[in-house]
């Protein structure tokens, strides 16, 4: 089946694309090498620096630059990148995804050759959550392994993967939100440490350092305050996002420093966005300044798809091409993802707008991490440590397991009544299985998808635990334009139990598709209603949609009995929603997003702050900030358990060992609060402390519990969060098991806020840390 893509993505814009499965059907192709430099082949160039693998990446990339005349030069600064014959480099393409799964969306990736599937893992805001690190870390790492094996055998024309997108989920209606870890910028910064971390081949914990070979080069994706695709107009192509020092510094930037700072991502994509009147791509500040002097970047900056293009024909930021082109390079952007550069680089050389030196600078970081990705250290077949992997490595048992668990776990369980579930499947003679997204495998993957190795639908994970089903879709399709309800009620009246799979799909979110409204597309409320009234039990409500929805009519109906948020959960999702349904999985997950009322769609998507403002009655965003009434809050979640959780303060407060540090700040001063850049890093590190928290588990199943510590300050006036979250960990208890879970706290880091001009600072006073409801007070004084 034909695919289409458009150039203007990181990422996709509104085009639409079809799968269709003759393209997974297609036949083999002959398998053909890696493409790889200074190997045998290339004896004229093997002795020569580029090639000595023994010299540092950065000294090999400057040598090789150096040999570069400047129309290759030229040549190089896009995402298809030529060969150049006469030094034996080859091709190169640096556009794959790999955000949960390897992807059909860019140029370096194919499925044709001996391998045609992939492991098809949930969408990323599902697999947030379940506030697991260490899954998150084993994704990444599963798609990085299958990353490699594509390139052995051929399949591949690079590994630098344009993955993850770590942008906050600021606004309920973003098409992409579904793409990200959730709303929370502790949650998102977690996710993409662990996440690069697996993706590029480094440990899951320690120095962020990454290996040598990198595994794949990770990007960190779109840098920032990015969130907006097409809301009543307005474009995120040619959207200036009015975004406060505050909001950029405890909001929109933790993610990506994180990434940077403690993943090690090699690689930072820049926004569409324009920030405070600049394109993010030709902010100097945010390139430059931040990325690659105050985070440290080791890789290179590359701009979302014709985003140097968009600079001039959508925000007509500089009058010409050649302007548009120099002003991006100058910034420190290193590569366009698109041919503009290539196409107008050499008349801005030409004209004296970019130096020679301006070209070196940036090639000399993308061909740092072509080395540091072992493609210039001869055949990588058989070379260590990913040499040998190859096409038994991908879709394996383990990586299949890990996309049914990572389903599971992350499944919500929003409503419960008379706990009506976990059914008992011995007990279910008969079900109506209905709704859209009841046997639709396309609606499972979300976007940015690849062909998966296996698909199992909500309908057939059904059939495995019932053997009498009936099935009817409901509605035309998710739109619901059309519904059958009548037939629809005629089914449940008919059946023991009634199951509904309703929801959203690319049609109503996607990139380049912002939604109007939070309820459910068309018919599918009246329906849901009907079919509920005619059932013989309450029915149950599985939501398949990637953003949150207001389900008030059904949180408030009892024939409504119980209510599933499944996101978009992957290859495994039918199996991992009939494993909860009927037992065999405990749900633990928890919202990653905060669900509004409909009525939060009177916001315009384009005001970017965060903190409510009561003069006017903007009611802020997110758990941190909102201050209306949510339809559930960030971190809710039921179980089939009964998990309690105490913290154990153990005596003194914490902060008295930095008495004499705090008194001397104090002295210096005379505010209300501590500057942490004042305490310093060592000071810093004589304030952490440890805080521990005794969960356990009344029964009656064995389950994972997800424990999130939150920080309250006494008050949320000037500017500060009602509360933030500021660590989680995940334990699996048996029923009936207690156990002690240990948190390191960083006062400089979790109890500090952000003032008005962006600077960090710890109020004096109580801070209080919070586990449910049971609290800790922790006291700074001079």
């Amino acid at each position: 089946m034909a695919a289409t893509t458009s150039r203007r993505t990181g990422t996709l814009v509104t085009t639409t694309i079809i799968v269709m499965p003759a393209l997974l059907l297609m036949a083999l192709a002959s398998a053909s090498d890696p493409p790889f430099s200074c190997g045998p082949s290339s004896p004229t160039t093997r002795g020569l620096p580029f090639c000595d693998r023994s010299l540092p990446a950065a000294r090999r990339a400057a040598d090789l630059v150096a040999r570069l005349t400047v129309a290759e030069k030229v040549a190089q600064l896009g995402d298809e990148a030529p060969g150049v014959p006469r030094l034996g480099v080859p091709a190169y393409k640096w556009w794959s995804e790999g955000l949960h799964g390897l992807s059909f969306w860019g140029h370096g990736m194919r499925f044709n050759g001996t391998v045609t599937g992939v492991t098809s893992f949930p969408q990323v805001l599902l697999t947030a959550a379940t506030f697991d690190q260490g899954l998150w870390f084993r994704i990444g790492q599963a798609i990085g392994r299958e990353a490699r094996a594509l390139y052995n055998l051929g399949q591949a024309q690079g590994l630098t993967i344009w993955s993850p997108n770590v942008n906050i989920f600021r606004d309920p209606r973003w098409g992409r939100g579904q793409e990200t870890p959730g709303e929370d910028p502790t949650t998102a910064s977690k996710y993409a440490v662990a996440f690069v971390r697996g993706l590029q081949g480094s440990s899951a914990t320690g120095a962020p350092a990454p290996p040598s070979p990198l595994q794949t080069s990770a990007c960190c994706k779109h840098a920032t305050a990015y969130d907006l695709e097409d809301w009543n107009g307005v474009a995120r192509y040619s959207f200036n996002a009015r975004v406060t020092a505050q909001d950029l510094a405890d909001t929109f930037n933790p993610p990506f420093r994180s990434c940077v700072v403690d993943g090690g991502a090699s690689c930072v994509m820049c926004a569409y966005t324009g920030i405070n009147g600049v394109p993010a791509c030709a902010s100097s500040d945010l390139l430059t300044g931040t990325f690659k002097g105050a985070w440290g970047l080791d890789g290179y900056v590359s701009s979302d798809c014709d985003a140097v293009a968009l600079m001039r024909d959508a925000q007509r930021y500089r009058p010409t091409p050649e302007d548009t082109v120099a002003v991006a390079l100058k910034a420190g952007l290193d590569l366009n993802c698109g041919t503009y550069t290539q196409e107008h680089g050499m008349a801005a050389f030409q004209q004296g707008k970019i130096t020679e030196k301006d070209m070196d600078k940036a090639l000399t970081n993308l061909f740092a991490v072509r080395m540091r990705l072992g493609h210039f250290d001869g055949d990588p077949r058989g070379a260590a440590p990913y040499g040998g992997l190859g096409a038994a490595d991908v879709c394996t048992a383990d990586h299949r397991n890990l996309a049914l668990e990572a389903a599971q776990d992350g499944i919500v369980l929003l409503k419960n009544d008379r706990g009506i579930l976990p059914l008992n499947r011995a007990a279910v003679g008969s079900a109506a299985a209905i709704g859209p997204n009841a046997n639709d495998p396309t609606v499972l993957t979300g976007n940015y998808f690849g062909p998966p190795c296996e698909t199992t639908t909500p309908l057939k994970g059904l059939q495995a635990y019932v053997r009498d089903v009936r099935f009817l879709a409901g509605c035309d399709s998710p739109a619901c334009g059309y519904a059958a309800t009548a037939a629809a009620a005629a089914a449940a009246s008919s059946a023991e139990y009634t199951f509904l799979f309703m929801g959203l799909s690319q049609k109503q979110e996607s990139e380049g598709l912002d939604r109007t409204s939070l309820l459910l597309p068309g018919k599918q409320q009246s329906l849901v209603t009907a079919v509920a009234a005619a059932a013989k039990r309450p029915v149950i409500l599985v939501l398949l949609t990637g953003g949150p929805v207001d389900v008030t009519f059904a949180q408030n109906n009892p024939k409504i009995g119980a209510i599933l948020w499944a996101g978009y959960p992957g290859q495994a999702g039918g199996v991992a929603i009939a494993r909860v349904l009927f037992g065999d999985h405990n749900p633990g997950g928890r919202l990653p997003v905060t669900w509004y009322p409909d009525e939060f769609t009177k916001v315009p998507m384009t005001d970017m702050r965060m903190r409510a403002d009561p003069a006017t009655g903007y009611p802020g965003r997110s758990y941190r900030f909102y201050t209306g009434k949510p339809l559930y809050k960030f971190g809710y979640g039921l179980s089939y358990s009964k998990v309690s959780h105490r913290l154990v303060a153990g005596g003194k407060n914490p902060a008295a060992s930095g008495t004499s540090l705090l008194a001397g700040l104090t002295a210096r001063s005379g505010t209300s609060y501590y500057h942490v850049d004042d305490i310093g890093e060592d000071g810093c590190e004589q304030l952490k402390f440890p805080a521990e928290v005794e969960v356990q588990n009344h029964g009656p199943m064995d389950g994972k519990h997800s424990v999130l510590m939150f920080l309250r300050w006494p008050n949320a006036t000037d500017g500060r969060p009602a509360s933030q979250l500021i660590g989680f960990q995940k334990q699996h208890l048996k029923a009936g098991e207690k156990a002690s879970v240990r948190f390191n706290v960083s006062p400089c880091e979790h109890f500090s806020r952000a003032r008005e001009d962006g600077k960090k600072v710890i109020d004096k006073g109580s801070h209080f840390l919070m586990v449910g409801k049971d609290e800790w007070e922790i006291s700074f004084e001079p």
